[in-house]
């Protein structure tokens, strides 16, 4: 996997990018201006990161990756050490699918029905290969999402969910708040 050099990555005008950042040099970043990056992030292969105009943040140890897409007009926030396994889609904005109103991008807006909302993706979540966050979606810190899950509505922390659309499966331990504390020490 390649990266992008410090000068490809400063070039695409990114909002702010911190320090220690892989960015894939085969992912593809629209709206740059409009995405903040922390330090220790990596973003794998053939990625989507298309901001709107909420915006993209991304906090510090965030892992997205390879094939994942963040897309749509309200703002995705993943926050510190949260993660995205393969081909997960987190989208925050969402046609009207009633057959009122035409869909797509190519549509003028007068004839869509796009609606938009912010996602949340909190400390220490995890969301599992393949699966799919909708609009106005909070996954509160610590959530762990299994693969190929919808996840329609907001998730409890620390808590595990999976299915189609998710369910509450278990509780999650805590113990990687312990872990978390000594590795900021150790850092």
């Amino acid at each position: 996997m390649g990266f992008l050099t410090d000068q490809e990555v400063k070039a695409l005008g990114f909002a702010a990018v911190g320090d220690n950042v892989q960015l894939s040099d085969k992912a593809c970043y629209y709206n740059c201006s409009q995405i903040r990056i922390g330090n220790n992030v990596r973003i794998d292969d053939f990625c989507v990161i298309s901001a709107g105009v909420g915006g993209i943040n991304i906090g510090c140890y965030v892992h997205v990756a390879i094939g994942s897409s963040l897309i749509g007009a309200g703002n995705i926030t993943l926050c510190d050490f949260s993660g995205l396994s393969s081909r997960v889609s987190i989208y925050s904005s969402n046609d009207d699918y009633t057959g009122q109103y035409l869909t797509n991008p190519t549509v003028p807006s007068v004839f869509t029905n796009v609606t938009s909302a912010d996602v949340y993706i909190g400390r220490h979540a995890i969301i599992g290969s393949g699966a799919i966050i909708l609009p106005g979606v909070r996954l509160e810190d610590g959530v762990a999402i299994g693969a190929l899950s919808l996840v329609n509505k907001s998730c409890e922390p620390f808590s595990i969910y999976a299915g189609n659309p998710a369910k509450f499966i278990k509780p999650r331990k805590k113990d990687l708040l312990i872990l978390e504390s000594k590795f900021k020490i150790d850092a």
